[in-house]
């Protein structure tokens, strides 16, 4: 059994763009209002660990706003369709195929995406773990109460209503309309009438984490013979899991949520750099690829004078396990420049 193993989060490592982010701007503008609204909701209450609630389950959430609007499941196969591949990740995904690397994806993206994209890196459907959105949107709207839809129109005012309140209160008022208008909307009016919002069982949170579980009880391997790859709030857990027991949990271009749960840092617009903790990891395990990232790390100090203004054609890595909490927020302010030039728009959610 092949025991060189990797998983990765796909949105971010892969693929610059949130898809359901972009699926949602076929409304228009006041689509991508909407789920930056939602997406904020999700960080106040999965950081809240709301009981039953995980990261990423924005996208169970925005499942009624397809259904107002007659989104489809054709339709986010083909928003998926224009989505671009991370700079260096075929080069990547070459190499490690070529060398019987056992690749998995885990993602929180609709399987019409997560397919998409790993269909190009050559990672079959076996090995994607994704989030299943493949209901009759048409049967489920007939079958909901006349009133639903008036409800669901009526939170998306609101909703963009609150877009407007967030540009002149403090972020805790923001955060107390935004929880107490979606807490209502999700948890009281939905299911009252009838709507379950949890029948759409998005892949993050703790579930990556039973997936990466799995992956290692059905390979016969420790979690310590794992590579993991995330970069936001849904991959935190994840990247926990492997990291206390181990394994090497790196963050690409990660955010404030992740990346104080992983043990190396790569910021850089292209993510062939990973294969040098690859190539680390088969020679000698962590210890190597920890050996490897702290050289790599003490020969580019000198780079990082001005972290808001890093020279963005250079990759860095970063030794996140013996990071101070003053280093960890020079590294995240690095990591936060490269994640918003590659993923753009996307690289402000959590």
């Amino acid at each position: 059994m092949n025991k060189k193993t990797i998983c990765f989060d796909l949105e971010g490592p892969l693929s610059p763009q949130d898809n359901a982010y972009e699926v949602m701007k076929l409304i228009g503008a006041e689509g991508a209002s909407i789920f930056e609204v939602i997406s904020r909701y999700d960080d106040i209450i999965s950081l809240d660990e709301r009981e039953g609630y995980e990261p990423g389950d924005t996208l169970a959430l925005i499942v009624p706003f397809f259904l107002l609007h007659d989104i489809t499941e054709y339709d986010i196969a083909r928003v998926s369709a224009r989505a671009k591949i991370v700079k260096g990740a075929e080069y990547l995904f070459k190499r490690l195929h070529a060398e019987d690397w056992d690749i998995y994806i885990i993602s929180t993206s609709y399987a019409q995406h997560a397919y998409n994209i790993g269909n190009k890196l050559g990672v079959p459907e076996d090995h994607i773990i994704c989030t299943n959105c493949s209901f009759d949107f048409e049967k489920k709207k007939k079958a909901l109460a006349k009133k639903y839809l008036h409800t669901v129109k009526k939170a998306e005012e609101d909703i963009l209503a609150l877009t407007l309140y967030s540009e002149i209160e403090s972020d805790n008022t923001e955060q107390e309309r935004i929880v107490k208008r979606l807490d209502d909307f999700f948890f009281q009016q939905l299911p009252a009438l009838g709507f379950d919002i949890f029948t759409t069982r998005v892949m993050g949170g703790e579930r990556k984490a039973e997936a990466i579980r799995a992956i290692v009880q059905e390979k016969d391997i420790a979690l310590h013979d794992l590579i993991v790859v995330g970069d936001s709030i849904t991959d935190y857990k994840m990247l926990k899991e492997v990291a206390t027991h181990g394994g090497v949990a790196v963050v690409f271009n990660g955010n404030e949520y992740a990346i104080p749960y992983a043990n190396v840092g790569l910021a850089s617009a292209d993510i062939r750099s990973l294969y040098l903790v690859c190539d680390a990891f088969e020679r000698g395990g962590k210890r190597k690829v920890m050996d490897v990232v702290r050289n790599w790390e003490d020969d580019q100090r000198d780079l990082e004078d001005d972290p808001a203004n890093m020279n963005l054609s250079i990759s860095y890595f970063h030794n996140l396990e013996d990071a101070d909490q003053r280093r960890r927020e020079e590294i995240i302010k690095i990591h936060k420049q490269f994640r918003m030039q590659v993923r753009e728009d996307a690289g402000k959610l959590g």
